[in-house]
């Protein structure tokens, strides 16, 4: 795989805020072979926007609706099940 563009390229800190996980799970990611870091072995760690980008909408697409009552719900009138 060829090098991206230098402004293609992000460090681990903005990477974990493009994919919204931490930056350890960045590190894990690349330890596990999911994402590609791109570097000097004793430089920062670099990531391709784009790669991110990619993972970032799966990670959208994957995940479970939240439970309880939606905003249509609460239009509707049903009652919020926790009291404030």
């Amino acid at each position: 795989m060829t090098k991206p563009p230098r402004h293609r390229l992000v460090p681990t800190n903005v990477a974990a805020l493009a994919v919204g996980v931490s930056e350890a799970t960045i590190r894990k990611w690349v330890s596990r072979g999911k994402i590609t870091r791109y570097g000097a072995p004793n430089c920062r760690s670099q990531f391709d926007i784009d790669e991110l980008t990619q993972i970032a909408l799966q990670r959208r697409t994957a995940a479970p609706a939240p439970a309880g009552p939606g905003l249509a719900d609460r239009a509707a009138g049903a009652r919020d099940p926790l009291p404030r």
